[in-house]
Parts: structure tokens; C-alpha cells; sequence
């Protein structure tokens, strides 16, 4: 099957165009050199230009009309309404040969947005942060939809170029340069791709035929992608060959699919397997695959020779939801269906997924499926991300809705879980800015965004008047997204808590036991209405983190007095040089057993005898 789009061959460029609208096409190169394409069959129309190569602009024209770009564009310099530009990705040097990729187990990503990331908001400059993000120890970072999208500014999920990284942040070899140089750190790069929906701006796939949507299903942004219907075959190759194009061209080494959810598919089969199947088979190299799926589906994570999707993981988002109301007693929204407890976080902890079926007061019908034997490494979780905070009305952070001490218990929680974690980008610092929601649309789109933006927040309770509303940051605004870019002066001011991210992940990497991501190792469980107890245990040992969200308090450790001398403290969060208050637990042996007075608002982490605790000693 021929390759669609502008591939370089020896003597010039080969140009690709699937048009079922079209009864001819002519591809046109720099805006004038007109030259027509051959029917090959199945609506496919293609050329050989001789005598040029990577750098020429073209642009398509069906049956004479206007000029159009590229929808397998692999570079839109001048934005999406612009021309196409050839792209060569096999020039770049690499220098990672030996670079092996990522393993699910235990990661932790580090989510960013690039053009908020830096002052420059360019691949280059995220370049330049890398090395600091080393010294933290992140395993990798997730870039936020790279995709061509309308304006200069956006998160990302209104694209409509799928293969061209957009001209605001860089080059395609600029992106190629990232990956590189974060391979030489230590730190794989996963990116956030959108085969849900296309953005309404720019998106000029109907010039060339129907078939790329169907009204048989609908999105929340209108009208679904059409995977399962007549001329569904190229529609699906062309999302495939997307996938395929990351991995192979920019050494990506996973990829984040956007709200499979919305991904509607009655095919026998499923077009998200196909997904993952063509990525895999791209690469040599290890390669992650992670589902955003808002239903609590088991089946991602299925091999797809058992009927499931053969992703990684899944986004589990009960975690972040039920701590979230816990520790700010919000529960309006998608939140109302979360009762701010710590009992529902260790089940959230020990379960998988707080919902597995039972009914939904926010959906109004039932919600997930039942979790058994799946590994911890199905379950990624959070304290913030992208969605979390940006979905915010002002874009707060976490670290800007409760106090430092616990926040940092939060986050020793987090991170000593054995399931893999996102970090959003700036959470390791306590970054004063917000992330807001920001778009740059045309005159004509941009009010009816900012209008549906104020829409959707008009029904949570800190909006109850038309005065309040009014106050949102305007999307479309210019000051919305620069108030929204890092400001990497907070790394030194905000060091404390830095050091207690990166001491943290040390102890998630090194220590024998915390390094074992074993999910049936794992329990938590609730003493009282703020304290709770992690236990992660192993072969070589077993460790206790209590995590004491309230006043100072007296914890039994369930473990026989005997035992005093043999546990030790490996980690407190109220070390000073957490920017805590310096109080130590007490470990004492009371009558017969082991207890704790743990300070308030602190967690610490105890290295404990295996077989001391109950349920560990049949390792």
C-alpha cells in the first residue's frame, strides 16, 4: 500500500492523498508549480515530483479549488492554514542507540505542557530543564498534545495537523533533539495524542472526504471520528500510522491516549488495540501505553488475546478524586460522588478503583467493572495533573488550596505507593503560578469558547453569582496563558520542597523494598478519620508509612513489643529540611505491643520486620 503524505525518495518527493470527494487532485508546490495526481483506486491519488526535497512547501487542490495543507502533514510552518512542508525525520544524528526505553512498573512521569514549561515555551528550551528534572529522579516526561492547532496557544486537544508538532513550540527536528537529549538524562518521553475528536479551526478533512466522521456516534465536541464505518479503513490508518510515526521518527517511548472513552468503535475489532499493536511493533525498545478511560475499565489492560485493549495502564482517577475531596472538602461536580474520606482512599489504595459498578450520582448510571488479579502497575494515579488543576475555575494548585505539612504528607503517600505516578509539572516546587485553560481562536470561534468555559463552571457551589462567572480568566486571552508559564525562580525559592520530592523518589527507587511494585504487597488501611497506614512488604523486608493528616496522635503499629529495636525510621516529612517543624515520632513499646506518637500533620516511613506484621508473614 502506498505511503500517504510527502515521503522523500531518491530523486525528488512522493506525494499521497486519499479524496474519495475528489474527481481530480493536483498537489502544488511553493503555490504555483501545479502538478496533477494519478487515481490509483479506493479514492488514493498520487505523483512523483522530481527534483525536490525535504523544505519544499506544497499544498493540495481538489477538482481546482482552493489550496489546502497536507491532513498527513508532517510540518506546518505557517500554521495549520498554511502550506504543507517535507519533512525528512531519517536526517536526524541520534545518539541513544543504547537507550532501552520504559517499563510500566513503578514510573514516575512527569507531565508538562511546552509551552507553559518555559519563559520560551519551545522544544529547545524544555532542553534546557531537563537536568534538573534528572537531580529529581523522574523516570520520564509527558509532553501535553503536541499537534498542530489554530493560533498560538492551546493545550493541545484542539489539533488538527495529528503528524506535524506544531510551528509554536519548534521543529520537527527540534522535537527529535528533545527526545535525544532526555535519553542521554536517563528520562523517556511519553506524549499525549488525541484521536477522539479534531479541533474546529484548521481542520479542513472534509475537503477530501466525508468518511473521516460519521454521525452514527457523538463526542462532547460533536459529531465522532468515524472507526467503524464505510471508508473507515484509512481513517484508521490514519491514527495508526500516527502512533507508528512518534515511535519510529522521534524515538517517543509511550504514548497517553486522550479519553478513549469518546472513542467510539462497534468493530469486531477494536481500533485502540490496533493502536497499540502497530506502536509495538515500531520499536525494538520497550514501550508504554497508557489509557485515559473515565469508565474504570479493567479491559484496557487485558491482553488483546483475551478480549482487552493490550494497553499498560490506565489513569485511575478515583485515587486523586477521593484525596482530593479529603483534604478540601470539595465535592461539587464529577466530586459529588466522593465522600472525603481516608477510608475511601485505602480502598481506592487497595482496590484498583473505588467504583467497580456501583452507581454514579454525577453520571446517573452505573460506573466500572470489577478488579482482580491486575498488577499495581494498572493503576496510575495522582495528587495532580493537567485536567485536576487546569479544570479549575482559576487554575489553583493544590499546594495553593492546603497548607504545606499536608501537602507533604499527601505526597509521601503518593509516591511511596507501588503503583506508577504523574507529576504535573511545577508540583515538585510548589510553583506559585496557576494553569488555566487558554486558546487562541479566530474572532468568530474564540467568544463562544469563553462563553462555554463560563457555562461550565456556573454550576459549582464558589460560583453561585453572575459576578463571580465574570471573574474566570478569559481562555482567549493572552495574559491567561502567560500567567500560566513556570516560573523556574520558585525551584530555589521553594527548595524544601524539592529536596522532599527528590528524597522520595531516591527511596522509591532504592530502597529493596519500595522498589517492588507489588500490589498484593500493598495494604492500607485507617486509624480514625486522619491517619493512615501504607504497608508495602517483600522478601527483603517490609516498610510502614504513616500518614497523619490531623492533630498529634498515638498510632499501634499491630506489632509485638519484642520487636522495638529492629525498627527504624527511614523517612519523616517534618524534617527541617522539608520546611517542616523538626518533631520526631516516638516508637515505644506500650504492655505488649509497638506504638507510635507520630506529630501532627507528618508522615514517616518505618522499616519494619517482615513477618512482624500481620498478614506478611507467608512471604
Amino acid at each position: 500500500m502506498i505511503e500517504l503524505g510527502a515521503v522523500v525518495t531518491d530523486g525528488g518527493v512522493r506525494f499521497a492523498l486519499w479524496a474519495t470527494k475528489a474527481g481530480a487532485v493536483d498537489v502544488v508546490i511553493d503555490g504555483r508549480d501545479r502538478h496533477p495526481m494519478n487515481a490509483n483506486g479506493d479514492g488514493v491519488f498520487s505523483v512523483d515530483v522530481p527534483g525536490i526535497g525535504a523544505g519544499t512547501r506544497y499544498q493540495f487542490s481538489v477538482d481546482r479549488g482552493p489550496l489546502r495543507p497536507d491532513p498527513r502533514s508532517r510540518f506546518q510552518p505557517d500554521g495549520v492554514h498554511g502550506p504543507s512542508e517535507v519533512i525528512d525525520p531519517a536526517t536526524f544524528p541520534w545518539t541513544d542507540t543504547d537507550w532501552p526505553g520504559l517499563e510500566m512498573a513503578g514510573l514516575v512521569v512527569y507531565e508538562l505542557h511546552i509551552g507553559a514549561f518555559t519563559a520560551e515555551g519551545t522544544f529547545r528550551s524544555a532542553i534546557e530543564k531537563l537536568p534538573l528534572l534528572a537531580e529529581l529522579g523522574v523516570d520520564a516526561i509527558e509532553l501535553m498534545p503536541i499537534g498542530a492547532f489554530p493560533g498560538t496557544r492551546n493545550w493541545g486537544y484542539d489539533g488538527v495537523d495529528l503528524f506535524a508538532p506544531s510551528e509554536n513550540y519548534g521543529r520537527p527536528e527540534d522535537l527529535q533533539a528533545l527526545v535525544d537529549a532526555a535519553h542521554g538524562l536517563g528520562i523517556g518521553v511519553v506524549l499525549d495524542v488525541v484521536y477522539n475528536h479534531f479541533g474546529p479551526s484548521g481542520n479542513y478533512l472534509r475537503v477530501f472526504s466525508e468518511d473521516y466522521f460519521t454521525d452514527r456516534h457523538h463526542t462532547p465536541w460533536g459529531e465522532a471520528i468515524n472507526y467503524d464505518g464505510p471508508g473507515a479503513a484509512q481513517v484508521r490508518a490514519l491514527v495508526r500510522d500516527n502512533a507508528v510515526q512518534w515511535i519510529r521518527d522521534f524515538h517517543i517511548d509511550g504514548l497517553r491516549l486522550d479519553a478513549t472513552e469518546q472513542i467510539v468503535d462497534d468493530s469486531e475489532r477494536l481500533i485502540l488495540s490496533e493502536i497499540g499493536e502497530a506502536a509495538r511493533a515500531a520499536t525494538d525498545r520497550s514501550l508504554v501505553l497508557i489509557a485515559e478511560e473515565a469508565r474504570n475499565l479493567v479491559d484496557v489492560v487485558h491482553p488483546v488475546a483475551e478480549g482487552g485493549w493490550g494497553f499498560d495502564t490506565t489513569w485511575a482517577d478515583d485515587f486523586h478524586h477521593a484525596l482530593r475531596v479529603f483534604l478540601t472538602a470539595i465535592a461539587d461536580a464529577y466530586y459529588v460522588d466522593y465522600d472525603g474520606t481516608l477510608a475511601e482512599v485505602a480502598k481506592a489504595i487497595n482496590a484498583g478503583f473505588i467504583y467497580q459498578g456501583e452507581r454514579s450520582t454525577f453520571l446517573g448510571h452505573n460506573r466500572g467493572t470489577a478488579v482482580g488479579a491486575e498488577p499495581a502497575s494498572a493503576f496510575t494515579v495522582c495528587l495532580q495533573n493537567h485536567d485536576q488543576v487546569g479544570n479549575q475555575p482559576f487554575g489553583e494548585r493544590i499546594s495553593q488550596l492546603i497548607d504545606r505539612e499536608r501537602l507533604a504528607v499527601a505526597t509521601s503517600l503518593l509516591l511511596t505507593l507501588p503503583n506508577p505516578v504523574v507529576l504535573f509539572m511545577g508540583q515538585e516546587f510548589a510553583a506559585s503560578t496557576p494553569f488555566l485553560f487558554f486558546t487562541d481562536h479566530d474572532p468568530e470561534l474564540g467568544p463562544l469558547v469563553t462563553e462555554g468555559r463560563r457555562r461550565e463552571f456556573a454550576g459549582l457551589q464558589a460560583f453561585g453569582n453572575e459576578d463571580l462567572i465574570a471573574s474566570i480568566p478569559d481562555p482567549q486571552a493572552a495574559e491567561t496563558f502567560l500567567a500560566s508559564k513556570m516560573r523556574w525562580e520558585d525551584w530555589d525559592l521553594h527548595r524544601e520542597s524539592v529536596r522532599l520530592h527528590a528524597d522520595l523518589l531516591r527511596l522509591r527507587k532504592l530502597d529493596p523494598v519500595l522498589r517492588v511494585c507489588d500490589r498484593a504487597r500493598t495494604r492500607a488501611d485507617v486509624i480514625g478519620a486522619k491517619v493512615l497506614t501504607l504497608l508495602r512488604w517483600s522478601e527483603a523486608g517490609a516498610r510502614v508509612l504513616i500518614a497523619n493528616f490531623g492533630a498529634e496522635t498515638s498510632v499501634p503499629l499491630g506489632i509485638a513489643a519484642r520487636h522495638l529495636r529492629e525498627i527504624a525510621v527511614e523517612f519523616n516529612s517534618a524534617e527541617s529540611i522539608y520546611g517542616g517543624s523538626a518533631r520526631q515520632p516516638h516508637v515505644a513499646a506500650i504492655g505488649d505491643g509497638i506504638t507510635v506518637n507520630m506529630p501532627p500533620r507528618t508522615a514517616i516511613l518505618l522499616s519494619v520486620p517482615v513477618g512482624a506484621v500481620s498478614g506478611t508473614d507467608h512471604i
